[in-house]
């Protein structure tokens, strides 16, 4: 396994991977899968030198990626922290495919600027709960019963780390 900057060849699979992602339900918080025109449109929206994409690549299939994406934009001096997401293909996971991810986007922090991440993450996704504490990740708050899936409703755990000290 490789991980390396994405490219826009590679929206279509980063697209299918977040899909699943939806279609599991308690997963993320989207409701409806994304066009693949959507997950282009979010894929320019990152620039590579600021908020990057990258991708875990197999055998010449993304398995899985991870994002940055800043925290209240334009809010000045909240700019050196950021958002973490990671997906992984269904197909491919509890395999390292996400903690390799993680390092990776956190090995490139310094040269991004950011100092510290935090990873948003539905409360009754246990998979990736044990991921990002797993990767040192500490438990910073909780916002109970926001999200709301059909009948159930689930809450939102935010997960940090300083990386930059």
């Amino acid at each position: 396994m490789t991980v390396r900057d994405a490219k826009v060849e590679d929206v279509e699979q980063i697209n299918r991977i977040h899909n699943q992602a939806i279609h599991e339900k308690f997963k993320v918080a989207y409701l409806t899968p994304w066009t693949e025109d959507r997950c282009f449109e979010w894929f320019q929206g990152h620039d590579s030198k600021a908020y990057p994409v990258y991708v875990a690549e197999t055998d010449d299939r993304v398995i899985g990626f991870v994002s940055v994406d800043p925290y209240r934009p334009g809010r000045a001096a909240l700019k050196q922290a950021a958002e973490i997401s990671y997906f992984i293909d269904r197909d491919y996971r509890r395999r390292g495919t996400g903690k390799k991810l993680i390092e990776y986007m956190e090995s490139k922090c310094e040269m991004l600027g950011i100092k510290t991440l935090f990873a948003i993450i539905i409360d009754t996704n246990e998979a990736s709960i044990k991921l990002i504490k797993k990767c040192g990740y500490q438990k910073w708050g909780h916002l109970p019963r926001i999200a709301v899936f059909d009948t159930m409703e689930a809450g939102h755990l935010y997960y940090g780390k300083r990386i930059i000290i």
